[in-house]
């Protein structure tokens, strides 16, 4: 039971990866038993969570990557058809949907945001939404669309034990790490071009210790740029991780609640309590993560933009 149980969470958590593997690596099944030895390097979907890591920094998580960009195309739909049928009358259903999480966000820059800059609005937007969408994929019951891609996989010639699904993006740190980098590179972007890069260079050496004298403050500098790269780098870091963190932990619950319908009918009813509980309370969590990201995403270019 326990090894089932351990398998079973294994193959939740493992992603549809793709990837090059050297030559001469075997090929191990279900078993651990070399069932092919490639003579050749070759690109190739992952059988296993190790053959996704032995092909190492340039592997694909085609999962999480499909999931994120089919995503992100119903977004794109949902507000340009709003846009589209858009009023200027008293809006109702979608229209009134959208301008409410519209004006919502829009407040939000304003309130935090005390630079100018007319990308940041529609970015919060952006990002508030893709984040909650991917987020929301969690409460979706842990075995419904895996259960049904192994199904076409079967059918298409594949082996069950193969079929890797995981259906929220944000529990894949590369997805999270992805976004966090990308707001990293508009921070530096837009101080070295609010500050210049004497400025941007001069916030880094000159903070936090400053003294008049000189010769003391030469011996301040290798500290400062120390410590403000060291802040700096840990910006993008912690934006990642604590959505990664948070997702990750949220579908692992989900997961250990599936085990409990199998171990008989009192734990069984008592599982589906249990999920209904959470799954209310999950709500509140994949909301909140991402406001706080998107909250963040805007602290960090209002820091940018300050020019002191």
């Amino acid at each position: 039971m326990a090894t089932d149980a351990t398998g079973y969470i294994k193959h939740h958590l493992t992603n549809l990866t793709y990837g090059e593997l050297p030559a001469g690596y075997e090929r191990l099944d279900e078993n651990g038993k070399v069932v092919e030895e490639l003579t050749e390097a070759t690109w190739t979907l992952a059988h296993s969570g190790q053959e996704a890591v032995d092909m190492g920094f340039w592997a694909f998580n085609v999962d999480s990557l499909a999931w994120s960009i089919g995503l992100a195309i119903v977004l794109m739909f949902i507000f340009g058809r709003a846009a589209k049928k858009a009023t200027t009358g008293v809006p109702t259903g979608m229209q009134n949907f959208v301008e409410v999480i519209i004006g919502f966000i829009d407040n939000t820059v304003k309130e935090t945001f005390h630079g100018k800059n007319p990308i940041v609005a529609p970015l919060a937007l952006t990002v508030f939404t893709w984040v909650f969408m991917m987020n929301l994929m969690d409460l979706i019951p842990v075995d419904i669309i895996p259960k049904l891609f192994e199904l076409s996989w079967v059918a298409a010639g594949g082996d069950a034990h193969q079929a890797y699904m995981k259906i929220v993006p944000s529990t894949d740190p590369n997805i999270t790490a992805g976004l966090a980098i990308s707001v990293f590179a508009l921070m530096i972007f837009y101080g070295i071009k609010v500050k210049g890069i004497g400025g941007f260079m001069a916030e880094l050496t000159l903070h936090p210790f400053n003294v008049k004298n000189p010769v003391v403050q030469a011996l301040f500098i290798p500290v400062n740029f120390a410590l403000e790269v060291l802040g700096l780098i840990a910006k993008p870091i912690s934006l990642a991780l604590r959505l990664f963190g948070n997702m990750y932990a949220g579908e692992m619950i989900f997961i250990l609640i599936a085990l409990m319908f199998s171990t008989g009918m009192a734990l069984g009813l008592f599982a589906g309590v249990l999920q209904w509980a959470w799954a209310v309370f999950h709500i509140l969590v994949i909301t909140l993560q991402a406001f706080i990201f998107m909250m963040l995403t805007i602290v960090y270019l209002g820091m940018a933009h300050e020019d002191h």
